[in-house]
């Protein structure tokens, strides 16, 4: 894959190319990130050059695929499917349809085709909503091949239709990510109190966490407050702050797998019969978990960096007998409180991405 730039008075614009293993059929997107931005999902636009002579009459195919992973390739070779198609769309790019309308081109493709020439085709693919985001669980250090996960891909070939077999060579596959971004209004932090009762004792411990805001960033601090009201007569030494990944995979047997992603004790000495308050940092990284097999990540690119999986966004619209396969891998973060004498435990639900948050 290539990166071009395209120059217009002042302006740059970056595109990416992947070009088919024969040469004779390249795609080109502006983009590769699309936003889910929960009630629509940003569309994919690009424009696709053939040659004339490879073309000779047939017709010419863009197919978006959002795909479930959860095998290795080798598995194919005795005869076991590897990945599930979830969602799969086709645009006849040449010739035409008949009943198809094109929309106005936008900018990217404008450029495109004057800089490409007449051989070039423009498309645009619409994802639906409620297709899951990329995400990529974490493979462990002996695994090999490509990671399970979900993925999306814009593939072109020519065909005479669209029952023909095609080879890898004579098609062209763009991987891309399906993302979510913060609400642009968040809600109000989180904030959760459990009441512990102990033996021997015939008051209780009062625990209450919050936080005060509910988006949190990649690489920054998480502010937990901790509040506590120790009405016992023993005394609390440490406690202990965890945040908890938890993955829902909805696909195939409504698996759950909690990870967590961030533990540390705090030695606070809190006297019997005593009140307490104070304000914890917490920063949850990957680099702490990158040997953790089964992790969700947020999906990434070939040679691409990536984080911690953001918690998925749900539209409104979801009813309770809708087929739930389609949402994939549903991730989600929770803090788990378990006071005693000895610790008390806390957390927060951060979303540790840069650009994307938690609800």
């Amino acid at each position: 894959m290539k990166r071009l730039n395209i120059n217009s008075m002042a302006n740059m614009s970056r595109v990416y190319k992947k070009t088919c293993s024969n040469g004779k059929l390249a795609i080109y997107l502006g983009k590769r990130d699309f936003v889910d931005h929960v009630d629509m999902v940003d569309p994919i636009d690009g424009v696709v050059l053939v040659d004339p002579d490879y073309l000779k009459g047939r017709k010419m195919f863009v197919m978006l695929t959002c795909a479930f992973r959860y095998g290795h390739d080798d598995l194919d070779v005795i005869g076991l499917t590897f990945r599930k198609d979830l969602y799969v769309q086709v645009q006849q790019v040449f010739p035409p349809e008949p009943t198809s309308t094109q929309g106005p081109l936008t900018v990217l493709q404008e450029r495109l085709l004057q800089k490409l020439g007449d051989n070039a085709y423009p498309f645009t693919l619409q994802m639906v909503v409620n297709l899951p985001c990329s995400v990529t669980l974490q493979p462990g250090p002996e695994d090999a091949g490509k990671a399970c996960g979900i993925d999306f891909e814009v593939k072109s070939f020519c065909a005479e239709n669209l029952e023909e077999k095609i080879s890898k060579r004579d098609s062209v596959r763009l991987v891309v990510r399906k993302v979510q971004f913060a609400p642009l209004e968040p809600g109000p932090g989180p904030c959760a109190q459990t009441i512990r009762h102990f033996l021997l004792s015939s008051q209780p411990l009062q625990l209450q966490a919050w936080m005060d805001r509910e988006v949190h960033y990649h690489g920054k601090p998480i502010s937990v407050n901790v509040s506590i009201n120790n009405c016992t007569n023993k005394v609390i030494k440490k406690i202990k702050i965890s945040v908890d990944q938890i993955t829902d995979v909805v696909l195939y047997s409504l698996d759950k797998y909690t990870k967590t992603v961030f533990i540390q004790e705090f030695t606070e000495t809190i006297a019997a019969n005593s009140n307490f308050s104070k304000s914890f940092a917490v920063t949850p990284l990957l680099a702490a978990n990158c040997q953790k097999q089964g992790l969700a990540l947020d999906g990434k690119l070939k040679h691409g960096d990536t984080n911690l999986a953001s918690s998925t966004i749900l539209h409104s619209s979801l009813q309770p007998g809708m087929n739930k396969e389609l949402l994939g891998i549903l991730v989600s973060y929770k803090h788990p409180r378990r006071p005693d004498h000895q610790r008390c435990w806390c957390g927060a639900a951060p979303d540790p991405d840069a650009s994307k948050a938690i609800t």
